[in-house]
């Protein structure tokens, strides 16, 4: 099951739109579903997600102007996937607080934007995927970022990450491979998995 992870667009007040090395392998038929962290600041591009796979989950970014759930938890295969912006998270990007919210919401996976960098964190708790900023575009904690996004290939207890960079004009992939243990966090579908939910409908 293949899961675009893309946020913090900005589009069109800190960039024109995404790399066209990116839409170039964003095509529809491939992939399962889409989670956005948020700060997209384009309706447009909200449609234009939906036109890769109509199953997208969307969290509120601190620049969005429509209205979306602060967080959101997911049942995706074997994983309890969570869903935030990552502005809510202080520090920003910091792995204990990160962590901190991963038990609260009970998941296995959280994915979380905000700083525009990509970053994965293994811990006890699970696996933290950022994606960054699919656009590279500026942000308040660093002004030149590398334009990223993620693929998050989920099959059994297997979780895969491919993340994909834009460095000088060319697309560089990395993989990651995460085995979640039987009895990581998240592993229950009850609990407060259910509770802390928001609009969240299932994934086909």
């Amino acid at each position: 099951m293949l899961i675009l992870c893309i946020g913090d667009l900005h589009v069109p007040h800190r960039a024109s739109d995404l790399p066209q090395q990116f839409k170039e392998l964003l095509k529809p038929g491939k992939i399962h579903s889409i989670l956005c962290t948020g700060n997209l600041c384009s309706k447009t591009l909200l449609e234009y997600l939906k036109g890769i796979s109509p199953d997208v989950h969307l969290t509120q970014g601190d620049f969005d102007d429509f209205t979306a759930p602060e967080h959101l938890v997911l049942r995706i295969g074997d994983f309890n996937v969570g869903l935030c912006h990552g502005h809510q998270v202080v520090p920003w990007g910091d792995q204990d607080a990160l962590a901190l919210l991963q038990r609260q919401l009970d998941v296995d996976i959280l994915v979380s934007g905000h700083t525009h960098e990509y970053k994965l964190g293994k811990c006890a708790d699970g696996l933290q995927i950022n994606p960054g900023s699919a656009t590279g575009a500026y942000s308040s904690l660093k002004e030149s970022v590398v334009p990223s996004f993620v693929l998050l290939d989920l099959d059994g207890n297997k979780a895969t990450v491919y993340v994909y960079q834009l460095v000088e004009g060319k697309v560089r992939v990395d993989k990651i491979e995460y085995v979640k243990p039987s009895t990581a966090p998240g592993s229950s579908t009850g609990g407060s998995a259910t509770a802390m939910a928001t609009a969240v409908g299932p994934v086909s």
